[in-house]
């Protein structure tokens, strides 16, 4: 028998950021699941759920749309990535160590990416 993977809930809720950022506008639980269900296909109750988890969550607002809510990412992907990894950092005692090894392992453009980043940051405005 061939048996779909279930996702993680972890999993489910990227999916389904992914959607909303792609689309960047309003969407309802129903245009997500139209277009999340043909990738990984989930109950449209599913779908739901995870919306308003994520609306509790604070990473998402909503707003009605007729007898449903719509919903949209209270931050664009790169600020909620930097944001989880400012998480990441926070539960962390050896900070240093941490960054240290990120740098480390980051490939030669990236570095030299967030070098120019820091440099910007310390030059006068």
């Amino acid at each position: 028998m061939n048996q779909l993977r279930r996702l993680a809930m972890g999993e489910l809720e990227a999916a389904v950021m992914g959607v909303l950022w792609d689309t960047g506008h309003w969407q309802t639980a129903g245009e997500v699941h139209d277009r999340i269900s043909p990738v990984h296909p989930v109950a449209y109750t599913t779908v739901m759920t995870i919306l308003v988890r994520l609306w509790q969550k604070g990473r998402l607002e909503r707003r009605r749309s007729g007898r449903a809510f719509s919903y949209q990412p209270v931050m664009t992907r790169d600020e909620d990535a930097a944001r989880r990894m400012g998480e990441v950092l926070a539960g962390l005692a050896d900070r240093s160590g941490v960054l240290n090894h990120f740098v480390e392992t980051l490939p030669d453009h990236d570095r030299a990416e967030l070098r120019r980043l820091l440099s910007a940051r310390r030059r006068p405005r």
